[in-house]
């Protein structure tokens, strides 16, 4: 009887399951979670800046008052050293001292991305890239409070500025700030492997600080002013700086920036769709 009844079963339709999702789509998917919670990764990195100066009367400002202190004193002795018109070193060294702290805390920083987050990755399910995004919204939130000091100085030393020009910011930021995500994901993922390389990474950003045309002029090399103009870190300071001082920015700047910027989020990318899952581990 139960044979018979079993004979009768017909075969219901086939379910196709869909299919698992590659590396790469994977780390798409946590790309766009990150970007859609960015009320999250706003607010970590505003609490970050608080508690950074919890108790403190004058808050983050107290980041502006030791930069204005330090350009004070640098444009004070360097000019001398350049022997350069203070009217037109201090603006210059202003403005790129500003700019390059906040690319170079996004170098740093970025060292730890996942690294100073172990417990969250360990205990809380969230997209690895919020952690990228939360580090580079937090150093434009110092860039943001350093930013004060740019036109106090304008005005007491001022420039002649095409403001036309002043729209060149936006794009300018906008790929400095996609290269710090890049930046934050290779170096937060290689970091977390290998524990070795975020002093190694403070060590080579302190030399390029030196040889990078920062506190001195690019005209000051002369005829081999070409190959400083070639250095990453130029090229990025340089988009932001000339439109700021109404100067025209090196030929290659742009287009250095523009490379930096893809070829860099292709590379992270790769490594980020290959790496991904194994990044909890790490930490």
């Amino acid at each position: 009887m139960h044979a018979e009844t079993v004979s009768h079963i017909e075969p219901g339709p086939i379910v196709e399951l869909p299919e698992a999702p590659t590396r790469a789509g994977l780390a798409v998917i946590d790309l766009i979670d990150g970007i859609r919670n960015s009320w999250l990764w706003t607010t970590l990195a505003e609490q970050d800046v608080k508690l950074r100066y919890r108790g403190s009367i004058l808050g983050p400002f107290w980041q502006t008052l030791t930069t204005g202190v330090m350009i004070g004193g640098m444009g004070l002795i360097y000019s001398k050293l350049f022997h350069t018109d203070l009217h037109d070193y201090l603006p210059m060294l202003s403005v790129g001292l500003i700019f390059w702290t906040f690319i170079a805390g996004m170098v740093t920083e970025g060292c730890g991305t996942f690294i100073s987050v172990q417990g969250i990755i360990q205990q809380v399910k969230l997209p690895f890239s919020l952690h990228a995004y939360r580090l580079v919204y937090r150093n434009l939130l110092t860039l943001a409070h350093n930013f004060v000091i740019i036109p106090i100085v304008l005005f007491l030393f001022p420039h002649p500025i095409v403001w036309m020009r002043l729209i060149e910011l936006l794009p300018g930021l906008v790929l400095i700030s996609i290269t710090g995500v890049w930046v934050s994901i290779l170096l937060g993922m290689i970091s977390a492997r290998f524990r070795d390389v975020p002093p190694i990474v403070a060590s080579i950003v302190q030399v390029v600080f030196f040889v990078t045309p920062v506190m001195w002029p690019v005209q000051a090399l002369g005829p081999y002013a070409w190959w400083a103009q070639l250095n990453p870190f130029f090229a990025a300071i340089d988009v932001l700086r000339g439109p700021l001082l109404g100067q025209p920015t090196s030929q290659y700047s742009w287009t250095i920036l523009m490379i930096m910027t893809a070829f860099g989020c292709a590379a992270s990318f790769a490594f980020f769709a290959k790496f991904r899952s194994r990044l909890a581990f790490w930490v």
